[in-house]
């Protein structure tokens, strides 16, 4: 992987870069310190990430990223701070992860291992990831490809989400998400690793949710079709899912029991 750094306090510079050569084989090509040589410089070379600091000079890192966001070839960011209150907005512009300083060395660390595998996953050929589970298979050659297809071109997005927790952005497989329920202006997430409050709509949240596995059964709920135990009738010939691992219930609404039928083939 190649990494730019960017960040105008030399210390944490330096700090930065030692972690990234003591914990990972990401190669640090250049470290920059403002933003508009950054926007110069990604117009003639590719990185694969930037550990990005907020406050940098000409461009701040929040605008920066929104450019970044625009090509067609993102790099992932890693915002490096030492301000808690960009973290929502992070979660928006979908960041790696957000660090904050100053620096603890195992905390950089596992974000270094995970930034890492989620590389290697994300460019894996196609065929392996079918192999490994990451693509699922379709009925049928033509549609087959087509998924294949739309997969490798969405990678970051399918298989991995952003999910905000105490100023921290969790990088987390949507495979490990069971449901969502929407609450007023907010979205609680539920995760074998716990559960989260998303700062948006239930319809953004599932939008960013590979469509193929997460089925919006109920206009407050959307339910990971893989992680279904138990099916049980309810009143109006309608249904209470049961979830693997929770003790939770999620209702499907009436107006989607049919689509929710086909779907599981019942």
């Amino acid at each position: 992987m190649r990494a730019l750094i960017v960040e105008d306090e030399i210390l944490a510079s330096e700090e930065l870069n030692y972690l990234i050569q003591e914990h990972s084989q990401i190669d640090v090509v250049d470290r920059l310190e403002d933003g508009l040589d950054v926007l110069k410089f990604l117009q003639e070379q590719e990185v694969d990430v930037i550990f990005l600091d907020i406050n940098i000079p000409s461009l701040d890192g929040m605008m920066l990223a929104h450019h970044i966001g625009k090509f067609a070839t993102k790099p992932y960011i890693v915002f490096t701070t030492a301000y808690k209150e960009h973290a929502a907005e992070a979660f928006e512009l979908e960041a790696f992860d957000y660090i904050l300083k100053p620096y603890d060395e195992k905390r950089i660390a596992a974000m270094l291992h995970k930034l890492e595998l989620a590389f290697k996953r994300d460019h894996a050929p196609v065929e392996q990831r079918v192999e490994d589970g990451l693509a699922p298979l379709a009925d049928g050659p033509s549609v087959q490809g087509e998924l294949l297809r739309e997969r490798d071109t969405n990678s970051h997005t399918d298989r991995r989400i952003n999910l905000l927790r105490n100023d921290n952005i969790i990088v987390t497989d949507t495979a490990d998400i069971y449901y969502a329920e929407a609450q007023e202006k907010v979205t609680k997430v539920y995760t074998k690793n716990g559960e989260f409050t998303m700062p948006v709509s239930i319809t953004d949240f599932h939008s960013r949710l590979p469509q193929d596995t997460f089925f919006r059964c109920h206009r407050s709920y959307v339910v990971n079709l893989s992680q279904i135990r138990e099916i049980v009738p309810w009143f109006n010939n309608t249904y209470l899912l049961r979830l693997r691992d929770l003790e939770a219930e999620v209702p499907v609404s009436r107006g989607k029991v049919k689509e929710f039928r086909q779907l599981m083939r019942i």
